[in-house]
């Protein structure tokens, strides 16, 4: 494998200057230079628009910004891997989240930081606002709330609506996975995967390595190997339970990862060094815990063919921004009302398809900032969209 490095890191006085003021700020696309302009861009003129819109809605999304506009949601439980520290303090990941959609995606989006983890006033809340956005992107919400919150949210809402800590990063992992594979030369629905953590990103990890055809996935959490019927598990682990660990192996990690091809690491736990090397040859390592990685990527390197983490430090960074730019603009380009899972899948293949013209151990997915990436993902959701659900009617 080739060498790993580390970037020089950046001071809190570099972190804090970057921040200061907020990272977003509303601009506006009509020139108000005279009063003709004004006339026009807002009183009288703006009543025009507004009755047709009042007689056709659809109108909306092409004459307002809603049709762009992504509210990234968050009650600050989970935010990064700092955990329950509450909205406010939630807010400059929420903006940083919402600059990417902006820069990477071409989508205007907002941080909506919610005082509250209550599930019904959550819902409530996007229902009372759905005339002024038109996807929603929850974030940094704490498992196994955040699976009852998106799925209430799919079914309440009329617009695309997707945990990016689930689908997003899962999407990565599986691009991830296609090229790492193409690497090894080996099959990618024949690996034995093990799943390390059972939250969010781990629950969606497992289900679309599954929906992508593979067959012997095993899911731990900080108890050991999800099995049927093992006390402690929330309804989201028992249903997994149900369909992985096909070979019905009990224990924890010194059970489920020798002979293993690829391991995914969404947990905080630190994985040894001794089991990572139990491993079969040529082995896969996603270690994407942030800040700190499952195993540090030199030791894994030792090991395995390919190794990737959640962090910009090294090389082959699996992260959930590869996917949830191209995902919200194909998504509202193609007038979709769900973010199905075939339209997933095809964000995982848009990404390896750009990461195959040159890859190698340390290059199995592009670069967060290739600027191939979200056109090529937000025209194979766009194509799947239209596939699955159909667009919703738009003028």
């Amino acid at each position: 494998m080739t060498a790993v490095g580390v970037n020089s890191p950046a001071t809190e006085a570099e972190v804090f200057a970057a921040h200061e003021g907020g990272k977003l700020s509303v601009g506006v696309t009509t020139a108000f230079h005279d009063s003709r302009a004004l006339s026009i861009a807002y009183t009288p003129g703006v009543a025009v628009v507004s009755k047709a819109i009042a007689k056709e809605p659809a109108l909306a999304q092409r004459y307002t910004w809603a049709g762009r506009l992504v509210v990234v949601v968050t009650d600050g439980t989970a935010v990064l891997g700092l955990g329950d520290v509450g909205p406010t303090a939630s807010l400059p990941v929420m903006e940083g989240k919402a600059a990417l959609l902006k820069q990477f995606g071409g989508l205007d989006a907002i941080p909506l930081a919610l005082d509250t983890t209550d599930v019904d006033e959550i819902v409530e809340t996007l229902v009372r606002l759905r005339p002024s956005f038109g996807a929603v992107s929850l974030e940094d919400v704490a498992a196994p709330r955040c699976f009852e919150l998106e799925d209430r949210l799919v079914r309440a809402l009329d617009c695309p609506v997707m945990h990016d800590d689930q689908h997003g990063t899962a999407i990565a992992v599986l691009a991830a996975l296609r090229g790492a594979c193409a690497v090894v030369g080996r099959p990618m629905t024949r690996q034995r995967a093990v799943v390390h953590g059972a939250g969010a990103a781990g629950v969606a990890c497992a289900r679309i390595l599954l929906a992508a055809g593979l067959t012997d996935v095993i899911v731990l959490d900080s108890r050991g190997i999800l099995v049927p019927g093992r006390a402690g598990m929330n309804p989201a682990k028992a249903a997994l339970a149900a369909i992985t660990n096909p070979r019905g192996l009990h224990g924890g990690l010194a059970q489920a990862l020798p002979g293993a091809d690829v391991f995914v690491g969404v947990s905080s736990a630190t994985v040894p060094e001794e089991l990572i090397a139990s491993m079969a040859p040529e082995a896969i390592v996603f270690a994407l815990s942030n800040p700190v990685p499952e195993i540090h990527p030199e030791t894994a390197a030792r090991y395995a063919a390919v190794v990737g983490t959640g962090g910009s430090d090294f090389p082959n960074q699996v992260i959930n921004t590869l996917a949830s730019p191209g995902i919200y603009r194909g998504a509202l380009d193609a007038g979709a009302t769900r973010i199905t899972e075939g339209m997933k899948l095809a964000a995982a293949e848009a990404i390896a398809e750009v990461a195959a013209a040159d890859l190698a151990p340390d290059r199995v997915v592009p670069h967060s900032l290739d600027p191939r990436v979200m056109p090529a993902v937000a025209a194979a959701v766009a194509r799947a969209a239209l596939g699955d659900v159909g667009p919703r009617r738009t003028a």
